[in-house]
């Protein structure tokens, strides 16, 4: 049985990776690019691939103007980090954004969890879902 917040007993300590969001800066900069999500005016998600930096406590990401558009309006968005390695975790990351100009989005990030499909004979995961997850717990974002 997995417990919110606990380690579920079905699964190994190395299988679920938990990143205070003191390090998320950190754990991006291992990662590099990330695919961005946004929601298209017609409510359909559009993704693209960016390369985000951190400036003073948030992601800054260059997007084209169709992207931005859908943030400014929408200011509710996710970066999602795919895994390193076979196997491995993705980095997905919520926030909210802001646009500067028609290029520019500033993305403050309010929660982020590792996440990767359960292996073939567990049911469960440290926060109850069905897949293998791992919330990033909420502290200071980094600067």
């Amino acid at each position: 049985m997995c417990k919110p917040g606990g380690r579920g007993d079905a699964y190994p300590r190395a299988m679920s990776i938990p990143v205070a969001i003191d390090d998320l800066a950190a754990a991006t900069a291992e990662r590099g690019w990330a695919y961005l999500l946004t929601v298209r005016d017609d409510l359909r998600p559009h993704i693209v691939a960016v390369d985000p930096s951190w400036d003073d406590g948030r992601l800054v990401v260059g997007v084209g103007r169709g992207t931005a558009r859908n943030a400014a309006a929408r200011p509710a968005i996710t970066l999602c980090y795919p895994p390193t390695e076979a196997g491995g975790y993705s980095l997905i990351v919520d926030g909210d954004a802001t646009v500067d100009d028609d290029e520019t989005i500033h993305f403050v990030p309010t929660g982020a969890v590792l996440h990767r499909p359960a292996l073939d004979g567990l049911g469960g995961s440290v926060t109850g879902c069905g897949n293998d997850c791992a919330p990033v717990t909420h502290g200071p974002v980094p600067g």
